[in-house]
């Protein structure tokens, strides 16, 4: 049976879904089998449907996106997700599966950083190779966080990716890292968000990513914690990078948006031109240095 959703109350002018991609499904009839999530669904578009968010004719207008599906198994449930989820359960499997590895474990330290508003622990994992004072000592700092935007579950499988290869303890590239730096990870910075399933926004309504500048401390604890932890980090050893990994709904490719120091346009910019020599997914145009 073939079934036509029509979603009705997007905000954004445009979407990937009019540049081919597919919506993510999960069937449990065909998880029987072996399968998991899978990109699918027909005659999918985006578009602009005319309701406008108040009476005002210049108002901004929602969008729908619509798309079909075709129904195989009878008495079967079927979830639909705009990116293939990565749940706070799914975090905590993964630390916990880093925290049972001994090897792993030995170059891996977790602490609560912050309570949300909800009181859920926000977690910060601390990698690096131990060693003497005076090597420590040494080291500068890397922060690494994802998931301030709920709905971009692409940046915890990017993160997924990131703790894997830096808690690796063999992997030498990895070792050669641990060796030099001190990484900082925050893997989810709106862990309310991504449990009561918000695609933007804190428990409190809030946008975390556009709070940056003066984050109140019982109101955005995650962020005013996280801008404290850089502070302090810088003080103590330098914090050469900050990356903080999102999703994006209109813009295909790996990019950064990252910030302009007007005294020195090239000092942000090195490092996203070596790694767009290094990476062919990795798009330099596309990035922007504005911020």
């Amino acid at each position: 049976m073939d079934v036509t959703f029509n979603i009705m109350n997007f905000t954004k002018p445009d979407s990937l879904f009019n540049y081919g991609m597919k919506v993510s499904i999960y069937s449990e009839k065909m998880a029987e089998s072996g399968s998991g999530w899978f990109k699918g669904g027909e005659r999918i578009s985006y578009y602009g449907n005319g309701i406008r968010k108040d009476i005002n004719y210049y108002s901004k207008q929602y969008y729908t996106c619509s798309f079909t599906y075709k129904f195989l198994h009878d008495d079967d449930t079927v979830f639909f997700a705009y990116c293939v989820p990565y749940t706070y359960s799914d975090l905590m499997q993964d630390i916990f599966e880093i925290e049972s590895d001994p090897a792993r474990k030995a170059i891996c330290s977790r602490r609560t950083l912050s309570k949300t508003l909800a009181g859920i622990d926000c977690d910060m994992l601390t990698i690096t190779e131990k060693g003497g004072f005076e090597e420590m000592k040494a080291k500068k700092a890397v922060v690494i966080s994802a998931r301030v935007h709920p709905g971009e579950t692409v940046g915890s499988w990017m993160m997924r990716g990131v703790l894997n290869f830096l808690t690796d303890p063999v992997n030498e590239e990895a070792k050669l890292l641990r060796k030099h730096f001190v990484f900082k990870v925050i893997p989810m910075l709106n862990p309310d968000g991504v449990i009561n399933g918000n695609y933007r926004c804190s428990l409190a309504g809030c946008d975390l990513n556009r709070r940056w500048k003066v984050p109140n401390k019982n109101l955005h604890p995650t962020i005013y914690q996280t801008k404290k932890l850089i502070r302090d980090l810088h003080q103590e050893r330098e914090v050469l990078m900050y990356c903080d990994l999102h999703g994006h709904s209109r813009k295909q490719n790996v990019f950064i948006y990252g910030c302009n120091n007007k005294n020195n346009p090239a000092q942000t910019r090195v490092f996203p031109l070596i790694l767009s020599k290094l990476s062919r997914i990795f798009e330099f145009n596309s990035c922007r240095f504005g911020v």
